[in-house]
Parts: C-alpha cells; sequence; structure tokens
C-alpha cells in the first residue's frame, strides 16, 4: 500500500542504498539522492526510469549544497555509507550544511562506540542523529529490508512512514536510544559469521565424504523444511546451482564489506563480548577462519569450506569474492 508521501535525504548510492532507493520511491516516499562518485548517480536515475511507479519522486542532485537545498527543514537524510572514516568525512561536511532540529540517520553498518561520538558531536549543534542496522543483503533492499532503530523516540515517530516504506511487513524495531539499533545488528551479524562458518563446514565435510554427494541436491533438501531450512542455506543453493564447484568464488572470505582482514561486525561482536565477560568461541572461531583464509589452498577441503561462505556473501550482498 502506498503511504502519504514524505521527503527525505538520501546519501549513498552503492549496491544498497540505490536498492532502497527504489523502494522507498514506489513506496511513495520523495527522496532526493546525492552520491559522491557520479556514476551511481547516473545508474540510479536510469533504474528509477524502469519503475512501474514513483519515478516522479526522485530527484537526483551533483553536491550536498544541493541536497540540503532541496530539503525543507526540518529536515531528514539517510546515510546509506561504509563503516569508518567515510562517514566521518560526509558528517564533517553535512553538519555545516544542516540547521538545528535537522535529522540524520545512519543507515550503514557502525561500531556503537562511533555512534554515540557522532551523534554526541552533532547534538552539539542541535541536530538529531538516529542509528539503524540494516539487514536482508540486496533483495532486502530492494524488496523490504529489516531494520534495527535507535534513537529519540519523537525522532522514530517523526520518520516512522520512512521505516514502513523501506522494510517487509513488520520488519522495522524501535529498540532504545542512540546506539541500539547499531549494538543490535552487530550482533546480529556476529551470529551471521557463525552460522555461515557452520554451513560451510558442512559443506566442505560432505564434499570429501566417502559418498559423491550431489551438493545441489543436499542443499536443496537441507532448505525443504528441515530445521536448518533458512536463506543462508538458500543463497548457499543457489550459487551451486551457478556454479556446482566454485571455481570462480575466491576461498579468501574477506570480512565487512570488502576483502582482507579489515575489522568488521563479527570482530566488534567478539571485542564487545569480551568487554562483557562472555565467552563466544563459535563466533570468535568464525572471525579467525575469515582472518586466516588467505593461507588455505583453493582446491583443499578448508579451500571449499571457505568457498561456501564467500559464495553465500556473493549471493547476498555481491561482496567482491568472485576470481573473475
Amino acid at each position: 500500500m502506498v503511504i502519504d508521501r514524505m521527503k527525505i535525504g538520501y546519501i549513498g548510492l552503492g549496491r544498497m542504498g540505490k536498492n532502497m532507493v527504489l523502494r522507498l520511491l514506489e513506496q511513495g516516499i520523495e527522496v532526493v539522492a546525492w552520491n559522491r562518485s557520479p556514476e551511481p548517480r547516473e545508474e540510479m536515475g536510469e533504474e528509477a526510469k524502469g519503475l512501474s511507479s514513483g519515478s516522479e519522486n526522485l530527484q537526483i542532485v551533483e553536491s550536498l549544497d544541493g541536497l540540503v537545498g532541496s530539503l525543507e527543514s526540518p529536515r531528514a537524510v539517510w546515510l546509506m555509507v561504509s563503516a569508518g572514516p567515510a562517514i566521518d568525512d560526509v558528517l564533517d561536511q553535512l553538519v555545516e550544511k544542516l540547521a538545528p532540529g535537522d535529522l540524520v540517520i545512519d543507515g550503514g553498518n557502525s561500531l556503537y562506540k562511533d555512534t554515540l561520538r557522532r551523534a554526541d558531536k552533532l547534538s552539539q549543534k542541535h541536530i538529531h542523529y538516529m542509528d539503524v542496522g540494516t539487514s536482508g543483503g540486496i533483495e532486502g533492499a530492494r524488496h523490504g529490508a529489516c531494520i534495527m532503530i535507535g534513537g529519540a523516540k519523537e525522532d522514530y515517530e517523526r520518520v516512522l512512514e520512512v521505516f514502513k516504506a523501506a522494510t517487509q511487513l513488520n520488519g522495522y524495531a524501535y529498540l532504545g536510544p542512540v546506539g541500539s539499533g547499531h549494538f543490535a545488528k552487530t550482533i546480529h551479524n556476529g551470529i551471521e559469521y557463525g552460522m555461515m562458518e557452520a554451513i560451510g563446514e558442512g559443506a566442505a565435510i560432505l564434499k570429501f565424504s566417502p559418498f559423491n554427494y550431489d551438493l545441489r541436491e543436499v542443499f536443496r533438501i537441507y532448505n525443504t523444511g528441515s530445521i536448518i531450512e533458512s536463506r543462508l542455506v538458500g543463497w548457499t543453493l543457489a550459487e551451486l546451482k551457478n556454479d556446482p564447484t566454485l571455481l570462480n568464488i575466491s576461498s579468501v572470505i574477506g570480512s565487512g564489506g570488502g576483502s582482507g582482514k579489515t575489522k568488521a561486525e563479527g570482530h566488534w561482536t567478539v571485542e564487545l563480548a569480551k568487554e562483557m565477560g562472555i565467552h563466544t568461541p563459535v563466533i570468535e572461531a568464525s572471525v579467525e577462519v575469515r582472518n586466516n583464509s588467505d593461507q588455505d589452498k583453493e582446491d583443499s577441503p578448508n579451500g571449499f569450506r571457505n568457498k561456501i561462505v564467500a559464495a553465500m556473501r556473493w549471493q547476498f550482498g555481491r561482496h567482491p569474492v568472485k576470481k573473475n
């Protein structure tokens, strides 16, 4: 159902951002969109033209000044920017252009301590800040995500129409004050690390067992009414159908939004747990596998285990795990 129109600024038109904007447009939200590099802005414009409805709700601007100037105060601006310095870079520019009472929503993945620091910095200029952990991958961003919301309750209620538009039915939850959304999303991703690692390990055992299994058929039945039926098992099956031997998938898993050993949500989960005195052997082991995946040979059982995890990352987020 199309909701009453609301206008929001949107910064970041990468894989997740572009698809979420398309979703918002279809749901009747007016969006003023900006991305630092021009190519994603051009792609956004072209894809919006293909919508059956809502393309008229999009305005693409070429600068932050253009974005802020196209919104009436009190403004609401959604950030979908990679975790780390990129968020601070955008915020440093944005806060000089916003006015007291405006609201910034960080929809990416951030360590909650950074979120608290940013919220405090913006509050000194009387600019409101919310943290929204977003799950569901690219498909979720396009057809209805799952979001975990932190911030002042009055800010949540002010932009509730946007949260409803961005998500599947009942796919949003207000969890508490600033920081609570990103904290919950961090732990969500830590759990995800452990689940994906278990699937990868099981697939490797099956592949190198005494039986000549067709893993596509094994994972088809695993994902048809079994206890482990899930989106992750389904994504594994989808990639096995595309590439049964996973020859085009790297055995270097990576973490976060890229590859290598960059710290991301799984690492943060382990660190937070240690601060709280909670032992997390499953999540910690899964993080270590990712950290050391570049040491496993491509054609080894452990290399295949890693490929299964990397394949899931490709399926849900188009993370850079393809060899070609």
